[in-house]
């Protein structure tokens, strides 16, 4: 069946249903990524992106939920310093700080709600990458280890 006939047959409701739920932007971009972990192993992860200047202010804010095995990929257009803080954010989450080859430069544990503390990178990063706390060290994941964007974000 060619698509205009599929139009035509399908009721506007259930087309939009159709387009949003196979759409993978509806609600936000996501992306699996794949991290070489301390022990040579893929680990798997879902990320949103935010790849946007208002994406990035907001980023997990606000939100009290997230799936154990999902995180939110900071994405910039170049490697500098980068400074994150905990305002309004309920989750207890770790950051990495990514180089723009993949490579884990650091990661640090954040306390929720404490927009007093900032974590600033010690080194350039082009990607922060956020998870729930503990989350990196449960998946023997450490600084070195290599992240696969796996064509999340564009060159």
């Amino acid at each position: 069946m060619d698509i205009k006939k599929l139009i035509t047959t399908i009721s506007p409701l259930a087309l939009l249903i159709f387009i949003f739920s196979s759409c993978p932007l509806a609600g936000g971009k996501y992306c699996i990524i794949k991290i070489i972990n301390a022990r040579k192993k893929l680990v798997t992860l879902s990320a949103e992106i935010a790849d946007t200047e208002t994406l990035r202010m907001k980023g997990l804010m606000n939100r009290k939920e997230m799936d154990r095995n999902a995180g939110m990929l900071f994405v910039f257009d170049s490697e500098h310093l980068l400074n994150f803080w905990m305002k309004d954010t309920h989750l207890p989450l770790s950051i990495a700080y990514i180089a723009g080859d993949g490579t884990i430069n650091e990661i640090h544990d954040m306390k929720p709600l404490d927009a007093s503390v900032t974590y600033p990178s010690s080194r350039p990063a082009r990607f922060a990458l956020e998870v729930h706390r503990g989350w990196f060290e449960r998946n023997s994941i450490t600084r070195g280890c290599r992240i696969l964007l796996n064509g999340c974000v564009g060159k």
